[in-house]
């Protein structure tokens, strides 16, 4: 693929959170939060399983296509879960450790998916230009990455008939259906931290998936690894991130979340900066601690924006997961600077947004939230 169309996957799935999450939002609102999950994960399987045509058609629109689908299906399930999960607490501090928590379990399955990548897929791959022009291996090798996903999609279609048969609370369901939408968005808009928040969750969006794009490949230009070697070590990262999830929702049994990320947001910003600044292991280390620093940032920042929202939540959570199209918007940004200097320069970019993290976390810290 060109570079071209390597993005496109990456804006085909963080652009489908952007058109899917308002849409997921009416449709909790006429039938309840079960039937959104339900929903979501039906997508989600479908979008897995176009895999299987898009093998047949060796197309790579048709792929896209899939992905986009299995976004949507995420970005229901986000929408839904996010914000009812601090429906389930009075106390804000409280829904935001709980929402870290639940948080925590992702990046380990982001580390079994990079797994099965390097062992199942990767390693069946043939670089050699011209038998990966012979179309017989081009579908053999697609045949691969596509029993993968369809296995995922049936896998998500045994817990949808499992979830038909569970009953999940409303947690104030009734409330959501009977607020009128006009009302609830010019409320959410009024208030500053809603504000502040969903420009700091773009940016964050943005800062997570351009230091994950570019990890392997300034480790590959600045360490001198093979792809192999710097896929371990990215790998590395994630590790990281998912021990940081675990600490730091720990962490907020004794100290104030926002506290914890004013903290990580700092070390972030001079984390990114020592990445442009330096070479050897102290890069690789700065790499990894953005990683371990950017882990409670998510649901901490998902959290005190919704502080103040109380009925309108569901609403302001659905917003706030069309901020994850942060990820498809900045990344070309940083993309360009590392096409013009390298991809340590392209640090810069991250490091902006962590510093808009920093200023939203001492809006927090100085002021009351309800």
């Amino acid at each position: 693929m060109s570079d071209n169309q390597t993005y496109f996957i990456k804006f085909a799935f963080y652009v489908s959170y952007f058109c899917f999450s308002l849409p997921a939002f009416f449709f909790i609102k006429k039938h309840a939060y079960k039937n959104g999950i339900i929903l979501g994960l039906m997508l989600y399987a479908s979008g897995a399983t176009l895999f299987f045509p898009a093998a047949s058609f060796t197309s790579y629109t048709f792929y896209l296509t899939a992905i986009y689908i299995m976004a949507a299906g995420c970005a229901f399930l986000e929408t839904v879960a996010n914000p009812y999960i601090l429906s389930m607490e009075d106390d804000i501090n409280t829904g935001i450790r709980k929402l870290n928590l639940a948080q925590s379990f992702n990046p380990a399955g982001a580390i079994l998916g990079i797994t099965i990548c390097n062992t199942l897929v990767l390693s069946t791959l043939d670089t050699n230009t011209s038998i990966s022009e012979n179309l017989e291996i081009v579908r053999e090798e697609l045949d691969t990455i596509t029993i993968i996903y369809a296995a995922l999609g049936q896998i998500l279609l045994v817990f949808m008939m499992i979830l038909l048969f569970m009953n999940v609370p409303s947690y104030g369901s009734t409330l959501i259906k009977e607020t009128p939408f006009f009302k609830s968005l010019k409320r959410l808009f009024n208030d500053k931290t809603f504000v502040f928040g969903l420009i700091t969750m773009f940016l964050y969006l943005g800062a997570q998936v351009g230091t994950w794009t570019f990890t392997t490949q300034t480790i590959g230009d600045v360490l001198s690894k093979t792809y192999e070697q710097a896929s371990d070590l990215y790998i590395v990262t994630i590790i990281f991130f998912l021990i940081g999830r675990f600490l730091f929702t720990f962490l907020m049994k004794y100290y104030r979340p926002q506290v914890l990320l004013l903290a990580n947001a700092i070390a972030a910003f001079f984390c990114a900066l020592i990445v442009m600044l330096s070479s050897g292991y102290v890069l690789l280390t700065a790499l990894i601690g953005i990683s371990f620093f950017m882990s409670m940032m998510f649901a901490t920042i998902f959290g005190y924006a919704l502080c103040n929202s109380k009925v309108d939540r569901q609403l302001g959570g659905a917003l706030l997961i069309m901020a994850i199209s942060g990820g498809a918007v900045i990344t070309p940004i940083q993309e360009t600077v590392a096409n013009s200097f390298d991809s340590q320069t392209s640090f810069i970019i991250p490091a902006l947004c962590f510093l808009t993290v920093t200023f939203f976390a001492v809006h927090l810290v100085y002021k009351k939230t309800e």
